[in-house]
């Protein structure tokens, strides 16, 4: 699959956006879902904030997400992004971008690829 590499995240205020990418290297990144996840200082669990499927015609949004995240994806320059906005102090954490061969996945475990995080900071 290659390696994963985020980037974009950073120190924000409570309200602003900030848009997060996950760059993968090698030429099948077309073949692979895309997840988001974050983790929380203290907690084992990374929790999935979106997924996208491979050609970025389906996306999937757990009830945190929905309205203020969006996920999205460049196959051409093997790029996925998560778009946050009105971001709060509860969105503090290290952001993960994950990917799985074909279909989109709802949990940590079903994703087999993994970056090593980005941290955003969200002051209040």
């Amino acid at each position: 699959q290659g390696q994963l590499a985020e980037s974009g995240g950073g120190l924000v205020q409570a309200g602003d956006s900030l848009t997060l990418s996950c760059a993968a290297s090698g030429r099948t990144f077309n073949r692979y879902a895309v997840g988001w996840f974050r983790q929380t200082p203290g907690k084992e669990r990374r929790e999935l904030v979106a997924a996208i499927n491979l050609n970025g015609g389906r996306t999937y949004y757990p009830e945190s997400a929905k309205g203020r995240f969006t996920i999205s994806r460049d196959n051409a320059k093997n790029t996925g992004y998560l778009q946050l906005n009105s971001v709060k102090p509860e969105d503090t954490a290290v952001y993960y971008c994950a990917t799985r061969a074909w279909e989109m996945g709802t949990t940590a475990s079903e994703y087999d690829n993994w970056g090593q995080g980005t941290q955003v900071t969200v002051s209040s």
